[in-house]
């Protein structure tokens, strides 16, 4: 193997380099967080002891979605759940699915820790769609509701 070695001449039209840059505030993270938080603020927002009581009180006036994978929606479920994973509502194909079900019911959305869950209300409110999200997702309601509910 060999190795050649070149000389780099400084360019005079260009400015001198003598630190790196924030990363992160170069590439907008801090205002995206700023965004995000700000939507989640607006965003109606339940707990999993709240959700157990709606779902105890027989009330059929909403509709649970679960917007985790298939293959996580196999592991654990909440009892009424209808999945339509977020990767189908990112691409529009999920919103017309959650339209037919919704069919002038609540939404109720929920995921693994409440994160997927939020960006779906968020996307279904753009679509024209208010929902509420679970707090804590099907991990809360393992630890808080139903322990025969796996974690995982």
């Amino acid at each position: 193997m060999t190795f050649r070695e070149l000389k780099l001449r400084p360019n005079p039209v260009r400015p001198v380099i003598e630190k790196l840059i924030d990363y992160e505030e170069f590439c907008g993270i801090p205002q995206a967080k700023a965004a995000e938080a700000a939507q989640q603020a607006n965003m109606q927002e339940m707990t999993v002891t709240e959700l157990k009581a709606l779902l105890d009180s027989g009330a059929d006036d909403f509709v649970l979605l679960d917007v985790r994978n298939p293959n996580e929606y196999e592991i654990a479920r909440i009892p009424g759940s209808v999945l339509v994973p977020l990767p189908d509502i990112e691409s529009g194909e999920g919103v017309a699915k959650v339209k037919e079900l919704l069919n002038g019911h609540k939404l109720i959305a929920h995921c693994k820790l409440g994160g997927r869950s939020a960006k779906a209300i968020g996307l279904l409110k753009a679509a024209g769609i208010e929902g509420t999200n679970v707090q804590g997702g099907i991990t809360a309601w393992s630890r808080e509701v139903d322990p025969s509910v796996p974690e995982y």
